[in-house]
């Protein structure tokens, strides 16, 4: 696990580059899941997604030494953060993205003054690409997931979840590489460990969940998953273990239960939340977990998404 001092350290690094995002309530969906449900709202965070935490943390200990070139590989949110910390901080960001990147997250993007580099379709196409583009311009490589340092920034999100919400029993977080777990895990596990962690996961993009079952890293394909910023190819070389140890659960759900519960934030609650961000809601609501009559928390984990997109994917 990522030590709790480190995690402790990051909140106190990022402090004043952030939020700290609200939790939110909704009579309909305490309802509908049959729980206490109270939403972490990381889609209103900066830049709209929980990436600008590890962001910070990373980027901003790479400014102190001097760096003025970071270059990333990003599906969108994290691109979008670590553009947005560089811009803070007065320093040069290239990222590198999907062939087929949202437009709202490039455009983003660009407005945070990051140089977009197009390479592939996985994070197993365009991590390479980054790391090399850093090596050849003289930059440092910020991984999307893959870093302690990244991992402690997310884990501060599960250090405010538990302040928070007194009585937390669950929390729902979503998985890609595993980098937001991993911090919540660690944050949670070593503060809390009675609370339970939940991870959830597009069945179309389930190489976290594979790779348990297995009991090693397994590598999948390309996915067409509307989550986008869950298409991760394989875990974390440094977040699958920290997962494996302290994980308590892990479901799929799949892109129409994602639709369901992005409607139903929409409806119920009156937010706009990418398919990403809805996918932990999506779990929660699915039931497959069995948890019933209890105080949880859903990490709404982003909100970056077109109106022209939203609208296709509401019911």
């Amino acid at each position: 696990m990522i030590d709790l001092q480190k995690i402790r350290r990051a909140a106190g690094n990022i402090e004043g580059m952030i939020h700290r995002t609200p939790v939110m309530t909704s009579g309909r969906l305490d309802k509908l899941a049959g729980n206490e449900v109270f939403l972490k709202s990381e889609h209103l965070q900066k830049t709209g997604s929980f990436k600008i935490r590890g962001a910070a943390n990373k980027v901003g200990l790479a400014a102190k030494e001097g760096v003025t070139h970071v270059v990333t590989a990003s599906s969108g949110n994290h691109g979008q953060a670590v553009a947005c910390v560089a811009g803070m901080l007065s320093i040069r960001a290239t990222i590198v993205v999907p062939e087929d990147v949202s437009p709202a997250k490039a455009s983003a993007i660009r407005a945070y003054g990051g140089q977009i580099v197009k390479c592939g379709l996985t994070s197993a196409e365009r991590i390479p690409e980054a790391v090399r583009i850093a090596g050849d311009d003289g930059g440092v490589f910020i991984p999307p997931y893959d870093d302690p340092e990244i991992m402690a920034g997310q884990g501060t999100a599960g250090l405010e979840i538990l302040e928070q919400v007194p009585g937390c029993g669950a929390i729902f977080v979503p998985v890609g590489g595993g980098g937001l777990i991993a911090g919540i895990l660690s944050a949670v596990k070593q503060t809390r460990p009675d609370v339970r962690v939940i991870g959830v996961e597009p069945d179309t993009a389930n190489d976290t969940q594979l790779s348990l079952e297995a009991g090693r890293r397994i590598a999948i394909g390309a996915t067409g998953t509307i989550a986008d910023g869950l298409r991760t190819a394989i875990p974390g070389e440094l977040t699958f273990p920290i997962v494996r140890e302290a994980l308590d659960d892990l479901i799929t759900v799949t892109d129409m239960e994602i639709r369901k519960a992005m409607t139903i934030l929409f409806e119920g609650a009156k937010q706009v939340v990418e398919p990403s961000g809805a996918t932990a809601l999506a779990g929660l609501l699915s039931g497959k977990t069995g948890i019933r009559g209890m105080r949880v928390s859903v990490v709404l984990s982003g909100g970056n998404v077109t109106p022209a997109d939203y609208g296709r994917l509401l019911l």
